[in-house]
């Protein structure tokens, strides 16, 4: 960049510089959120619902506009003259070329000093720790008795009772009643639930009430009361005014709802998380128990089988097993004694047949007896000349008579 470009102007276009200036309010804390006091002027609302007017003092004049859902909000309107005092943020309102207050709250003057009040106390509670994420107590997941301090007349209940019928209506609802606006409001909110943590012992405890202006909702930013909602025992919901609205009970509180009918919603499970965690239970329990039946059965499975095998019937198979098998290898060895005795005798047969006379007469010899005595002749000195002989031969006996007798001799 040449020294001509350094000392030559940067042109803006009317949108740029207006776009610059509106980026350089709203990054302003200073302005981001402000109180205004001034006189109101140039009032109007127009059908969108808008609210447009201006605040001036005597030195100078701001425009002002606020939109239509804080103008729902309001409960008091402000009038042309009325001295009031502007909650809201500085910006630019581009089409106009002009830097205007965005309100978000507008009452009366002079309540200015209640919430500098408002303010003080805040920090104060807050450097003590009544505020701390880490004292914030759960809610119960299905609580069985619920306690709700408010207003016995008034619509908050009926809403919160609305909201535990639809959702959860198995609870017992007990309700400390108490005004929840009014100069004692916060003394009388106070002994409502002080009766409640120490008398009624409910598992979760709702603080609620509907919207209002400041001075309706003062009550719940006494001290006392604050500090006890911070320090109370039993789970505390808090659903008091609207979500805009800042109470300093709702920070000390466990749980912060934007309303009564939240507040219900928020301590209570929809009766369909419970019929889905019933179904759960139950297939879990179903699990459980068909889980531990099969083991109970493989447990009998193994005691009868220890049975089994201690059983006199057991013992008795195996007995007439053993004399099955002893039978068995006793035949056995019946038949190889048999056979092997009948070996034997068939080597005896043979030896026998060997040396008997029928086979030594089947080879062509024969027996010679003498007639008279039968007496087997086995030498030639037992015969004489003339006697009568028998002679065996193998198909028959012979009749013989002895011839001359001769006396063999070995060698001749």
């Amino acid at each position: 960049m040449d020294l001509q470009e350094l000392l030559t102007p940067q042109t803006w276009s009317v949108g740029e510089i207006t776009r610059y200036i509106r980026e350089k309010l709203e990054s302003d804390f200073r302005l981001s959120d402000i109180l205004v006091a001034g006189e109101v002027s140039n009032l109007s609302r127009p059908t969108s619902g808008h609210l447009y007017f201006t605040l001036k003092d005597k030195e100078a004049s701001l425009r002002c506009v606020m939109w239509r859902p804080r103008v729902g909000r309001q409960t008091y309107l402000p009038e042309n003259g009325d001295a009031v005092e502007v909650r809201g943020h500085i910006s630019v309102y581009d089409v106009g070329g002009q830097y205007q207050l965005y309100a978000d709250r507008i009452h009366p003057a002079g309540e200015g000093d209640r919430f500098q009040e408002f303010l003080r106390l805040k920090e104060q509670l807050e450097s003590e720790g009544i505020f701390d994420e880490a004292r914030k107590q759960p809610t119960p997941t299905w609580p069985k008795r619920i306690g709700i301090v408010t207003s016995p007349t008034g619509a908050a209940l009926q809403d919160v009772l609305d909201v535990l019928q639809r959702r959860y209506p198995l609870p017992q609802v007990i309700l400390s009643p108490t005004p929840v606006q009014g100069d004692d409001a916060a003394e009388r909110i106070l002994a409502a639930l002080d009766a409640l943590i120490n008398y009624a012992d409910p598992d979760v405890i709702l603080l609620v009430r509907g919207g209002g202006s400041v001075e309706d909702l003062w009550a719940f930013n006494d001290e006392d009361l604050v500090r006890a909602v911070g320090n109370s025992p039993i789970p505390l919901v808090t659903g008091i005014g609207h979500a805009s609205d800042l109470i300093l009970c709702d920070f000390a509180a466990d749980v912060r709802a934007p309303t009564p009918s939240a507040a219900a919603e928020v301590a209570t499970p929809d009766r369909i998380s419970l019929v889905l965690e019933a179904y759960d239970s139950q297939h879990r329990i179903s699990s459980w128990f068909q889980d531990e039946l099969d083991r109970r059965r493989y447990d009998l499975d193994l005691v009868l089988s220890a049975l089994q095998l201690r059983s006199p019937r057991v013992h008795l198979s195996r007995s007439r097993q053993l004399v099955d098998d002893l039978s068995v290898r006793a035949r056995a060895a019946m038949q190889y004694e048999l056979a092997l005795a009948r070996t034997q005798l068939a080597g005896i047969q043979s030896t026998l047949s060997a040396v008997s006379p029928t086979d030594v007469l089947s080879r062509g010899y024969a027996l010679v007896s003498r007639e008279e005595d039968g007496q087997l002749v086995r030498s030639v000195n037992q015969t004489a000349p003339g006697d009568n002989l028998i002679v065996q031969v193998q198909d028959g006996v012979l009749r013989a008579i002895a011839g001359e007798v001769k006396e063999h001799h070995d060698g001749e």
